[in-house]
């Protein structure tokens, strides 16, 4: 059984000139002890679709359709004091930018007991053996005594760990971790990456990694969706996503990476720009940036279908199948 299934999830934002579609039919799986990245350029619904999952939704964003189920259970229509129940005991996250993410006026220590006092039914002596043994797990050094330091008192490495040992705190089963390792650089990463990966292994716990790096997608993750304008394009096992990608925009993001055995003078790019929420075009929404478009991909939208071990959202695949619009 999966552990979070998210079903043709829309995501409106109404204004005074309309609503906006900012997620339209979003749907896919994730299994225990899965790493499923989600990627694409700014703007695709990455980071929608994980606030959508934790129940953090600005408003007058709303989900209008769809549903969302972690372990069986509907999670999408809680009230919010239910949902701030299975926000971090259930569903952990990790942000971007730690410095946001932790209070500066408190130590890190007083931040992990509070958590795991408010969703574990623990003494505060318990609370803070287990937060010295979380900073501990995360790689936090001399965690004893880290523990009663501040945020500014720690690396920008450091503060991330200390961010996902909030996360941990209440033993989720699912963690959202939303550009972790951007703000990093490359060796801090590579640790981050490692610890993810041993999260999922030592605990069972499953993990949705958004991020813009293909790299960091194709050393972590199990499968990856790529997303565009609010849709999946194409979703599958990382190696076959990434050496054989069915959808010409996933193939697009593959071709802008470097290749070091290649003599350059420019990297390639893909042209245009994703489109706005009250301009996405009719049909395939990638249709006025794809070399490859044809007849169909203007009037009517590819659904996700099987190409090969992949399943990707493009009229191409049914027309090879001897399909048709």
């Amino acid at each position: 059984m999966s552990l979070l299934q998210v079903r043709n999830l829309v995501v409106e934002f109404p204004g005074r000139r309309g609503t906006l579609r900012a997620l339209d039919d979003v749907s896919f799986e994730i299994a225990p002890g899965e790493i499923l990245g989600v990627v694409g350029e700014s703007g695709a619904g990455k980071s929608l679709t994980g606030a959508s999952i934790i129940g953090l939704l600005e408003p007058p964003g709303r989900i209008a359709g769809g549903q969302i189920l972690l372990e069986g259970r509907r999670i999408d229509n809680l009230a919010p004091v239910e949902m701030r129940k299975v926000r971090g005991r259930q569903i952990g996250a990790i942000f971007q930018d730690p410095l946001t993410s932790l209070n500066p006026l408190y130590t890190v220590g007083r931040q992990l007991i509070e958590t795991i006092m408010t969703h574990l039914p623990v003494n505060p002596a318990e609370a803070r053996r287990r937060a010295i043994q979380l900073l501990g797990d995360t790689g936090i050094p001399a965690a004893a005594q880290r523990i009663d330091h501040y945020p500014h008192q720690f690396s920008g490495g450091m503060r991330q760990r200390v961010v996902i040992a909030l996360a941990l705190a209440a033993e989720p089963r699912l963690i959202v971790a939303d550009e972790p390792t951007t703000a990093l650089d490359v060796s801090i990463q590579a640790q981050i990456i490692a610890l993810l990966k041993a999260i999922c292994k030592d605990r069972g716990a499953a993990v949705m990694l958004i991020t813009h790096d293909m790299g960091v997608i194709a050393e972590t993750c199990d499968r990856v969706a790529v997303m565009y304008a609010g849709r999946i394009a194409e979703i599958g096992p990382v190696h076959d996503v990434i050496h054989r990608p069915a959808h010409p925009y996933t193939a697009g993001l593959m071709d802008c990476i470097p290749d070091m055995a290649q003599d350059r003078e420019r990297l390639n790019q893909i042209d245009g720009a994703m489109p706005r929420l009250d301009a996405i075009p009719a049909g395939c929404a990638f249709h006025p940036r794809c070399e490859r478009a044809f007849e169909p991909c203007l009037r009517q939208r590819p659904e996700l279908s099987g190409a090969g071990a992949t399943r990707s959202a493009c009229w191409l695949h049914v027309a090879q199948t001897g399909g048709g619009a």
